[in-house]
């Protein structure tokens, strides 16, 4: 750890952390249109009746890339035995397109391969269950912008191989990796989009300006109308509107974390996902220590059904594991 600093360490933490908060806080809205003076809280429920403050697959799936991380560098076959792992623990919630590619398949040399054969036939699939699992990723290696692009494409064609949640991966990925890096003061203003509009070099040219539209739409369109959001795109640009479009307090900045969260989930329907999706790049930015205590005391879960339940004190030792894993 000793080649991190400690702003740049409570931002790693804060994008890994922040995706979880954003998942639990989200996971007791899922499937519904929250209304706009509606507080939100860790309540729990949802269609999964999961505890307040539990976390769900988006944040065990990428705990699987986490803890992969954690063991070798940029080791993809350990990512795909965690999933696999995962998988046949039989957890509650699962993808459609998930549980297509991990249920064809028990090794992990072969997840790849079935991914690809299952977009042939499914070309149109482009879920956002790629996307939701992001929030490791940029601990590859959080100066290499390569390594992390190429990273983040593999991770996410282990299940979902659609371009559109490729490139929404990388994108992610490479945004999460600059605010990280990035040596704004919390108290001056952060250039969300720019972060985002960076990564597009880091995918094929001939998708750039799609891409390009796509941000500059979440940029200027009002959050709600990002709705229904299974879609990676519709994800993507549902996350980064109620960021970009939830103002930044002048006297308790890092409060945006909080804000921009509960209008992510005010959006509504995959609440916990947009959340988690959103959380991990407001966190990057923000750090845990951003992070609500009440919101931090509360959330827990598994990394493998029936497992031990894990905690905010494991997650930061997985994070500081990555790290010092990934450090060259």
């Amino acid at each position: 750890m000793a080649t991190h600093d400690a702003e740049t360490f409570d931002r790693c933490l804060g994008a890994v952390i922040g995706a979880a908060v954003g998942d639990a806080l989200g996971a007791g809205y899922e499937f519904t249109i929250p209304e706009h003076d509606m507080e939100i809280e860790m309540i729990g429920g949802g269609h999964f009746d999961w505890a307040p403050g539990e976390w769900t697959d988006d944040t065990q799936m990428s705990l699987a890339i986490l803890e992969a991380l954690g063991e070798e560098k940029g080791n993809l076959y350990r990512v795909a035995a965690n999933f696999l792992e995962w998988f046949s623990s039989n957890p509650p919630d699962v993808g459609i397109q998930t549980r297509g590619v991990l249920g064809a398949t028990e090794f992990p040399q072969n997840l790849m391969t079935v991914s690809a054969t299952f977009m042939d036939a499914n070309p149109d699939a482009a879920g956002n269950g790629g996307l939701m699992r992001t929030s490791p990723v940029a601990l590859i290696d959080i100066e290499n912008r390569d390594l992390v692009a190429n990273y983040a494409k593999d991770v996410a064609s282990l299940t979902h191989a659609h371009p559109d949640s490729v490139n929404a991966c990388i994108l992610w990925s490479l945004a999460i990796q600059k605010a990280v890096k990035d040596a704004t003061p919390l108290n001056e203003n952060f250039d969300w989009i720019s972060a985002v509009h960076a990564g597009l070099e880091f995918i094929e040219k001939d998708h750039r300006d799609r891409w390009e539209n796509i941000i500059n739409v979440a940029l200027e369109s009002d959050p709600k109308i990002f709705t229904p959001n299974g879609w990676v795109v519709s994800a993507f640009q549902a996350a980064l509107s109620s960021i970009v479009n939830t103002s930044v307090p002048k006297k308790n900045p890092s409060s945006h974390f909080s804000d921009a969260l509960v209008a992510a989930i005010k959006i509504g329907d995959d609440t916990d996902t947009v959340a988690s999706i959103a959380g991990a790049f407001l966190g990057a930015r923000w750090g845990e220590s951003s992070i609500p205590v009440e919101w931090l005391e509360k959330i827990h879960g598994y990394r493998v059904l029936n497992s031990e339940i894990l905690r905010l004190s494991e997650l930061k030792t997985m994070v500081k594991n990555a790290l010092l894993s990934n450090t060259n």
